[in-house]
């Protein structure tokens, strides 16, 4: 005769079981990390995590939670799903339920629309459970399949408190955005020991996948952060600028003034080779403490990121020239391309502010890919249908002027301020190239220093911006004190376009 186990029992050992999976691990032997549920604590609005899965592996290894937490949330009112590596719990390391949860919470985002915040502290796959993580149709390879589903759909935003390891990197990498902890956040596709064993190379978990190395080197991160609540912080923020999903358009919230109201006489300086941070116009024109800058310290040489005129989210592209001259190099062509990407996808205006003397030249950079890289900027820009408008603040040159959205790019507008000048290169460069020969023969230091000095006026003159607007080059020209006026006016009047039907799949992009 089986025996019978009593309901009291039954009910002691399920609530025995939800107080530990509630506890989690020890996360004590870690001070500088907020245990992962005061970390969702922060992300969302009061009493609204609604968690599934709590009682994973509770009847079998008895993992807390099996070492991720799942659910859905609010963050201002607006709903979203969660995912939340337990640190504590074997280093929230994914074994066969772990990503059962996870594919399980994507499924429910794909099929509601929902955004995904990430919170990741992950040691990459549990080795105790190969059969479990890695080559089965709900493994690590379904997440990522799901995550690239969900992408250009839903803002997808990565917290990285702590490690993102071996093929569990890529989930970050498949995000818009990561914010990741100094100190202890680190991406890698092998450890340092891994690394030194394969290539016989020696190095630190911090030179070879740390927080600054990828916000400054790589790319791979947005933003370095000091503190947990910091980076968390930071994901709410940016999700005020993001539609719930494609189809919507970013919230309008209430407009105010900007920063600094006042524009120097010399703040764009009239010599096109003196420098001057771009940033200092962008504070000008846009609404005050709304600019939320993208990639701010990689490829620093362009400047991106999402702001608000008026109220309306924009995203910004600027040409940065006090860095290497504002120039296009390879890593900025990317961060252009992906920035412009992500705006389009989640119908964002993109404004384009120029002062650039065009792509970078040169032995290493062609070597490098500087055309497949330009390409890559210019299929982004010329493919995005949102609103676009391109402001010309100096110098346009060379293809640089066409990477950041020339008239044949279909900017509903190209403004120009009284100090732009646009042409295939600088008079100076073009008398040069033009002229080397007859200059070359003229002997009398005087005579020579007339010439270059009347060519240099004629090819100034032929590329004046009078003859630009007379030839529907630029459409208006603004005093620096009239552009945010001038933008927020044309962006009302953008305000109610509509995506045209599709009539292919998609671009090929360059590599």
């Amino acid at each position: 005769m089986s025996a019978t186990i009593s309901p009291t029992a039954v009910r002691s050992e399920l609530e025995s079981a939800i107080t530990s999976a509630l506890a989690g691990g020890d996360s004590s032997r870690w001070p500088t990390k907020l245990p992962v549920r005061e970390r969702i604590s922060l992300l969302l609005d009061p009493g609204s995590w609604v968690e599934d899965g709590l009682l994973a592996d509770a009847a079998g290894n008895r993992l807390p939670a099996d070492g991720v937490l799942t659910g859905v949330g609010r963050i201002n009112g607006r709903p979203v799903a969660v995912i939340a590596h337990d640190f504590s719990v074997k280093a929230g390391s994914w074994g066969e339920l772990t990503c059962e949860k996870q594919v399980r919470i994507l499924e429910r985002a794909d099929r509601d629309l929902l955004p995904v915040i990430y919170l990741v502290d992950s040691a990459g796959g549990r080795l105790t459970d190969q059969l479990g993580f890695y080559p089965g149709r709900r493994g690590a390879s379904k997440i990522f399949q799901l995550q690239i589903r969900l992408s250009g759909r839903v803002p997808q935003i990565c917290c990285l408190h702590g490690p993102s390891a071996a093929g569990g990197a890529y989930m970050p990498a498949f995000t818009d955005w990561v914010g990741m902890v100094k100190g202890n956040a680190s991406m890698y596709l092998a450890s340092p020991r891994v690394a030194e064993k394969v290539t016989g190379e020696r190095t630190t978990l911090e030179e070879m996948g740390g927080a600054t190395m990828h916000a400054t080197v790589s790319g791979c991160g947005d933003e370095v952060f000091d503190h947990d609540w910091q980076v968390i912080a930071a994901a709410r923020l940016l999700l005020s600028y993001l539609p719930n999903d494609w189809r919507a358009a970013p919230e309008l919230v209430a407009p105010s003034e900007p920063e600094i109201t006042t524009w120097e006489p010399d703040l764009i300086p009239e010599d096109p080779n003196q420098s001057y941070d771009v940033r200092d116009v962008i504070t000008r024109v846009v609404d005050a403490a709304s600019f939320f800058e993208i990639k701010s310290a990689w490829a620093t040489e362009i400047v991106t990121g999402f702001a608000r005129l008026d109220g309306r989210t924009v995203g910004l592209i600027a040409n940065q020239p006090s860095v290497r001259s504002g120039a296009i190099f390879v890593d900025s062509a990317d961060k252009a391309a992906r920035f412009i990407s992500m705006c389009d996808a989640y119908n964002i205006p993109l404004i384009f502010f120029q002062d650039v003397p065009g792509f970078m030249v040169g032995v290493a950079i062609e070597r490098q890919g500087i055309i497949r890289h330009g390409a890559k900027m210019v299929t982004a820009m010329a493919s995005a249908e949102v609103p676009k408008f391109s402001v010309v603040l100096r110098k346009a040159n060379a293809a640089g002027f066409y990477a950041m959205c020339a008239p044949g790019f279909e900017p509903r507008a190209t403004i120009a301020l009284p100090t732009a000048t646009i042409g295939p290169m600088s008079p100076e460069a073009s008398v040069n190239a033009v002229y080397a020969n007859k200059i070359a023969e003229i002997e009398d230091p005087t005579e020579r220093e007339s010439y270059i000095a009347a060519r240099t006026a004629e090819q100034a003159a032929d590329i004046s911006l009078l003859r630009m607007g007379s030839h529907l080059v630029v459409d208006t020209v603004v005093q620096p004190e009239q552009l945010r006026a001038e933008l927020i006016e044309r962006l009302a009047h953008a305000g109610e376009w509509e995506r045209r039907p599709p009539s292919r799949h998609h671009v090929i992009s360059p590599v």
